[in-house]
């Protein structure tokens, strides 16, 4: 199972940071012959401008990708959001062209991210922070001002200088005890992140032992509410948090695990 964990690490290497994919490619490829045929069918019944710009790989895929871990935690966690209406919802650094959007359609979400957004988007307050900062939080929201917080896929990153935020060892334990400060007593915090065999992928992210996630949000007064996994085929199940599945938790290569702690 090696073999396949490194050739995906090159695969995303290669779409994601060189803008080569090769099963792009060789889908591609795939689809020459039926362009081919499909153009000369359509071309013997139409007289008018005819431009090529061929589309090769998308017949052979589903009609929507339906299977990543992102599709699932962003649609989960917005409805959680629906279903418990806060009073404030306020999120840190996750996918503005996913959850951060799902929320957005139906209720106002404020947005904290080191990186800057220029466009103005419908529903959605923005301000640029940095999360390890306290103080940099500070200017925009006081202590335990959030009945409702979301930081998806992102605390992994803190840290690692992926997204042009300070390199600091250290950096996700200082933005969980800034995220416990947001929240008032009885407030909600979604998290995710990825969960396995302990260790830094640098610079791209973490993959914590659950363990790992659950002192720190202990440490910080966060107590949790339920644990769910996703796997990298999109397989969604709830996880009892008790020592023997923790524990294999850990000896898994790679899981996205979506805590709902309580403060």
């Amino acid at each position: 199972m090696k073999w396949k964990s490194r050739l995906g690490k090159l695969n995303w290497v290669l779409s994601s940071q060189f803008g080569i994919d090769p099963r792009r490619f060789l889908g591609a490829l795939r689809g020459v012959p039926f362009f081919v045929r499909d153009w000369a069918r359509f071309r013997r019944g139409f007289s008018g401008r005819l431009d090529l710009k061929p589309c090769l790989h998308e017949r052979f895929e589903e009609a929507g990708v339906t299977g990543s871990e992102y599709f699932w935690q962003d649609l989960l966690v917005a409805r959680w959001i629906f279903e418990s209406k806060p009073a404030r919802h306020v999120d840190v650094g996750s996918r503005v062209d996913g959850f951060v959007a799902h929320v957005a359609s139906f209720r106002q979400i404020e947005v904290l991210d080191v990186r800057p957004i220029t466009r103005n988007v419908p529903g959605v307050v923005f301000r640029q922070a940095d999360m390890m900062s306290a103080d940099s939080v500070a200017a925009f929201l006081a202590e335990g001002e959030c009945d409702s917080l979301s930081c998806l896929h992102a605390i992994e990153h803190f840290g690692l200088g992926r997204y042009g935020d300070p390199i600091d060892p250290s950096g996700y334990e200082r933005g969980m005890a800034n995220l416990a400060r947001l929240l008032k007593p009885g407030g909600t915090l979604y998290l995710s992140a990825p969960v396995g065999r302990e260790r830094v992928e640098f610079n791209a992210n973490w993959v914590f032992d659950p363990r790992t996630l659950l002192r720190c949000a202990k440490a910080n007064g966060l107590t949790l509410q339920k644990l769910t996994v996703i796997d990298r085929a999109g397989g969604v199940r709830q996880a009892e948090p008790d020592a023997e599945s923790l524990e294999a938790l850990a000896r898994d290569e790679y899981n996205l695990g979506v805590f709902v702690y309580k403060k």
